[in-house]
């Protein structure tokens, strides 16, 4: 890609296929029947999810270019092949319906992103409270439950996808199930609205307090997955970075509020409209310090496309990283672009500079691939984006969708 003028123009956000919908998918494990999943546009990670769900015996059939058919009505194999999970974090989502519908499950300990340390003590520790009894042997979790049992379960910290494993298994247990401190960002909300569309008796989600009323059996139904609010404040840092004026249509204020307060004190101008955000940018955005912190705090997913925005920023900022302790990676990459981005344990002090340089970089996750790609629109001349298969794990074509707002960027053919 290469820096050229502001950018302009309209844009639909893309359906949370990453976020939200995966983690749907996973639960329709959990109902017998066909069930039928929409505004779902195709990324790196579906093809696992979708892979990994065949394996397990349910029929997987795409009815549409953004439809997806699930039918779990046959008998399931509860086993998570290493190679599969492996490739995708989200795959642990299996667990929960796994064994809440069969009584068992084998789920290889997953990948994903080379984040830092993101470990599943808290999955485990609140399926165990229900009644499982769970072994880790030779890379595999093993758990096994005759029944489980509702419980109250307090979370060391608001994390999504033990939020999501405790969700999806105990809609299956007997009995009443309380999760304190859950997390609470949209995802979560959604996946409880999905449940209570299959027959489950969710209240509370998108609180810190998920109460759950375990049912007999659940049935198929239908989503319309939610705008991806990662893609959403992504355009938004773009526009930041290039200046420019766009709107965004299919996504929601209330789902991106910290990152609109922060944009609007780094001199943005953010609003509202009917259909999503109107978003316009100075010439050069204002240096202000970020803390990332679980919903509704601003997002880790974030963290990566601001530190971006904030290397071409008038001033100096402190990036705090509170979620993931291996997040920073990147910054040698913003380095050799011309950042001056100097980090230290969770933290980096980032001091803006006029203009970058275009350089040879290379992804290493997909948060870190998109705030590359975002470098390069501020840089002078050429930026190529190394392994861009990591972002194209989160984002279905975050080249195609800048260009339709001007900016000058390609996807090349590894």
């Amino acid at each position: 890609m290469r820096s050229g003028q502001g950018l302009e123009g309209v844009v639909k956000v893309s359906g949370a296929t990453k976020n939200a919908g995966l983690k749907q998918i996973a639960a329709a494990l959990l109902a017998p029947g066909e069930t039928v999943l929409r505004n779902l546009p195709p990324v790196g990670d579906l093809d696992v999810m979708t892979d990994l769900l065949r394996s397990i015996g349910a029929v997987v059939t795409w009815t549409g270019p953004e439809e997806l058919r699930v039918n779990a009505s046959g008998d399931l194999t509860p086993e998570a092949p290493y190679d599969l999970v492996t490739r995708m974090r989200a795959s642990i989502n299996v667990l929960g319906p796994l064994l809440a519908r069969c009584g068992e499950a084998r789920v290889a300990m997953p990948g994903g992103d080379n984040i830092g340390s993101r470990k599943i003590d808290m999955h485990l520790s609140g399926l165990e409270a229900m009644g499982a009894t769970i072994e880790v042997r030779h890379g595999f979790i093993e758990a096994h439950a005759d029944g489980l049992l509702g419980a109250r379960h307090v979370l060391e910290f608001p994390s999504v996808g033990a939020t999501e494993n405790l969700l999806t298994a105990s809609v299956g247990a007997k009995g009443s199930t309380v999760i304190e401190n859950a997390a609470r960002e949209p995802e979560i909300t959604e996946l409880a609205a999905f449940l209570n569309r299959m027959g489950a008796h969710v209240v509370g989600a998108g609180s810190s307090t998920i109460e759950i009323e375990g049912v007999d059996e659940l049935t198929p139904a239908e989503s319309e997955i939610i705008g991806d609010r990662i893609e959403a404040g992504t355009l938004l840092m773009a526009c930041g970075i290039a200046g420019g004026e766009i709107e965004l249509t299919g996504t929601r204020l209330e789902h991106l509020e910290m990152v609109v307060i922060k944009l609007g004190e780094m001199g943005m101008r953010v609003s509202p409209t009917p259909d999503g955000l109107w978003a316009r940018a100075p010439r050069r955005l204002r240096a202000v310090d970020i803390a990332t912190l679980p919903h509704p705090g601003f997002a880790t997913d974030f963290m990566p496309q601001v530190t971006a925005a904030l290397s071409v920023a008038e001033g100096a900022a402190i990036v705090t990283e509170n979620v993931f302790d291996g997040r920073f990676q990147f910054v040698d990459e913003l380095a050799r672009m011309g950042a001056d981005v100097r980090n230290e344990g969770r933290h980096a002090v980032v001091r803006g500079v006029e203009r970058l340089s275009g350089a040879p970089v290379r992804a290493f996750d997909v948060r870190a691939g998109a705030a590359l790609v975002l470098a390069g629109l501020a840089a002078e001349g050429e930026t190529i984006v190394h392994d861009g298969h990591h972002i194209d794990r989160g984002y279905p074509d975050l080249a195609g969708t800048l260009r339709t707002v001007g900016a000058d960027v390609e996807r090349l053919e590894s």
